[in-house]
């Protein structure tokens, strides 16, 4: 009855071994490909960065072209203005 006992125990454990092992494995699956995706996410990021460098520059331009529509936009509310006092409006 003693070896029976010492027997199961050590299919047991087998067991156990085993699903650890496996268990293991499947982590460092994940693990290899957590890092894949990590890799790709960080050359994404660096082409966001080289793509957006000339931004501050267009955008400047841009700011003094839409100041200066601003400017010509607030003389003709102006006009619109006083011509809608002359008709009464």
């Amino acid at each position: 009855m003693g070896t029976t006992l010492g027997y199961v125990s050590l299919v047991v454990v087998l067991i156990v071994v085993v699903a650890l092992v496996v268990y293991l494995l499947l982590i460092i699956k994940a693990l290899r490909s957590a890092s894949k995706n990590l890799y790709e996410l960080a050359d994404g990021l660096d082409q966001i960065v080289k793509d957006s460098q000339p931004l501050p520059e267009k955008l400047t331009t841009i700011n003094g072209a839409l100041g200066e529509l601003l400017t010509g936009l607030r003389s003709v509310n102006g006009n619109l203005a006083d011509v809608a006092q002359l008709l009464g409006r």
